[in-house]
């Protein structure tokens, strides 16, 4: 009998589950899944059955044996899973909306995974995703969990601090810049190598070959391209990208161009044009693509989402696992000496090769002594905001956005603090006991 292949996907009601699906299609022969249990909670029901059947239409057009099933019984979802990935959002689109714009009333930047907002992404998604971990251990004790929810550098090194299970973290970006310098050059991304470091939305890219002929120079002349479609545009400062010697994440536009970018989002959240209003709309177009009986492909649409190539990412990091490839991807893993100046424990965002008992990190050639201290100080953030969703502490917390590059008083930070926790209220029972 051939060996049962199961893949629960928590969050299953996802927009981007279709992307998954084909994920896994056009990766058969190598990932023969034999089983796919999407999963969410009540509230993603409708979303839940619309993505649903999408992908059962996908699946019956490939003729491939691939047997799909939806529930809202998260357990039943993991009893002998091989693998889990996470793509959930605890609150949905409106929790982003508080993320996004309570911070702009504090006079600081608001958005989901970087400062204050992605602090309280971290609150309510730690706990929830820990009790996932807790469920994996007794149903599923061998599987892996590939988790894509952010902030995925800290969701991940809370799991593997606070559980036994294998997790890895992964993010698109990396595979986007792939997909940029291939189509920038015209080469296959095999060609391509690049070398990330740093954390997850905090890494800086400090070589880059294609063919083993260095291109960084030229592309810290040329800085068209390196953002992202969720990150608002900004010329990147010349003087500044030349003197690092490397291409920042363009989440680091939150750092190096702070002004312009809060100016940027207090101006946008005026005309009532935030990111998550953004996603909302584009969710809805897509879920209404969805409802398409006639549908039975991943729509081109949902390239716009900000995390596209997600899915690609997730099945190849399990293609790689699977078949113990020992290719090289960029993913979150714990530090273990690789960057001397953070705790082994620490969970870093670097190139690894992926063999089927794990990642295991590569040296770091590169990184700009200038990012060290910002590394070290976000690195110190994000281990305060880990404990404090873990424990419920205010204090914690307040010491962690204290601690945060992006947050220039303490005082404020606690009234926004105080605000944001009251707002969350639903979903931080922690903080409420």
């Amino acid at each position: 009998m051939a060996e049962r292949l199961k893949v629960a996907v928590i969050g299953g009601g996802s927009s981007y589950t279709p992307e998954l699906i084909e994920g896994f299609i056009l990766n058969y022969a190598t990932f023969p899944v034999t089983e796919i249990v999407l999963v969410d909670i009540q509230e993603g029901f409708h979303k839940l059955s619309i993505v649903g059947e999408l992908a059962r239409r996908m699946i019956a057009r490939s003729g491939l044996p691939i047997e799909l099933s939806l529930t809202l019984d998260r357990r039943s979802a993991l009893t002998d899973a091989s693998f889990v990935t996470t793509q959930m959002r605890v609150g949905r689109l409106e929790a982003r909306g508080w993320d996004e714009t309570i911070p702009l009333k504090y006079g600081m930047i608001g958005q989901e995974t970087t400062g204050p907002g992605g602090m309280m992404k971290a609150l309510r998604t730690i706990p929830v995703l820990l009790e996932v971990a807790r469920d994996m251990e007794e149903l599923c004790p061998d599987a892996w969990l590939l988790n894509f929810t952010n902030p995925a550098g800290m969701v991940t090194e809370a799991i593997h601090k606070h559980s036994s299970i294998k997790s890895i973290g992964l993010c698109n970006s990396p595979i986007a810049a792939y997909k940029w310098l291939s189509e920038l050059y015209q080469v296959p991304a095999e060609r391509i190598y690049c070398e990330f470091a740093g954390l997850n939305h905090l890494h800086w890219i400090s070589t880059i070959t294609i063919d083993g002929e260095s291109k960084l120079p030229e592309l810290l002349a040329n800085r068209d391209g390196y953002s992202a479609r969720n990150v608002p545009q900004y010329d990147w400062n010349a003087t500044l990208l030349s003197a690092l010697k490397a291409i920042p994440s363009y989440y680091l536009k939150y750092f190096y161009l702070h002004r312009e970018i809060l100016a940027e989002q207090q101006g946008a959240a005026a005309r009532g044009e935030t990111r998550a209003e953004t996603v909302q709309r584009l969710e809805d177009e897509l879920f209404e693509l969805y409802k398409d009986e006639e549908l039975a492909e991943k729509p081109k649409q949902l390239e716009q989402r900000g995390g596209a190539y997600y899915s690609e990412a997730a099945v190849r990091l399990m293609n790689s696992l699977y078949n113990d490839s020992g290719d090289i991807q960029t993913l979150n893993v714990p530090n273990q000496g690789i960057l001397g100046f953070l705790p082994d424990d620490a969970c870093i965002e670097v190139n690894c090769k992926v063999h089927k008992n794990g990642p295991v990190a590569m040296p770091v050639t590169a990184v700009p002594e200038a990012a060290k201290g910002l590394i070290h100080a976000v690195k110190t953030y994000e281990g305060l905001a880990i404990e404090a969703a873990v424990t419920g502490s205010r204090s914690t917390a307040l010491l962690a956005l204290a601690h945060h590059p992006l947050v220039p008083s303490a005082n404020d930070a606690e009234a926004m603090l105080d605000e944001m926790l009251e707002q969350n209220k639903a979903y931080l029972p922690g903080f409420f006991k």
